[in-house]
């Protein structure tokens, strides 16, 4: 992997494992576990994030149900069949554990990628503004991942009319959102989205940085 993709996804994220890591899969003979992160918002909220993470790092760090972590890592993307259908996952792929005093946030990601499909901007009930956005971001071996990003306000209206293809760089940090989605048979279930919830843009076409002030839901 080369520098430009090591550092077009890089996160911080503090928090606390939740559950006991079940395993995944194994690469070139080393398993890699899923479990769940819990990482508090500055409005005392929860966001609760998958997070996958070596078989090494478990046993350094000796990680448990419980333990206040800070990692450090990618958030990534990849296809599973769900109900007969292929389903985008994400999840973040820990690429170390580091000392808390190394996180200058509990929860701060910046990504590097091209839009990928056409901005959907909205506006609330409350006249928010919301724009939903797909990036893909190149990893080694020819992979991509495709993250969801979610702008508000002035970032919203900035990148609403973006076009597909244009290479942006978005500050922000990892959110987890539950809706409700009804099936063919109009049964109700509950499900989760992640996404990042975006508080700065970098666009390449200008190279002008836009920021929105107390407008990320924290």
């Amino acid at each position: 992997m080369n520098y430009e993709q090591m550092s077009n996804n890089k996160l911080t994220l503090t928090g606390t494992i939740l559950e006991v890591p079940e395993f995944s899969h194994e690469v070139f003979g080393e398993g890699f576990y899923e479990t769940k992160l819990q990482v508090t918002r500055l409005s005392e909220q929860v966001d609760i994030l998958p997070i996958t993470i070596s078989e090494r790092l478990i046993i350094e760090n000796d990680i448990t149900v419980g333990d206040e972590v800070s990692l450090q890592g990618q958030f990534r993307s990849y296809n599973k069949m769900v109900d007969d259908r292929s389903r985008l996952m994400l999840t973040v792929f820990v690429r170390d554990i580091v000392s808390k005093e190394a996180c200058v946030s509990s929860n701060e990601i910046e990504i590097s990628g091209y839009i990928c499909k056409e901005p959907i901007y909205r506006t609330t009930p409350f006249k928010r503004e919301i724009c939903d956005m797909l990036l893909a971001v190149n990893r080694a071996y020819n992979k991509s991942d495709y993250i969801p990003c979610i702008t508000w306000g002035r970032n919203a209206r900035y990148i609403k009319n973006m076009p597909v293809g244009t290479k942006i760089t978005v500050h922000g940090r990892i959110q987890s959102r539950t809706y409700q989605k009804t099936n063919q048979e109009g049964e109700i279930s509950s499900r989760t989205a992640y996404e990042v919830s975006v508080s700065k843009i970098t666009a390449e076409v200008d190279q002008v940085t836009h920021d929105v002030e107390n407008e990320c839901i924290m």
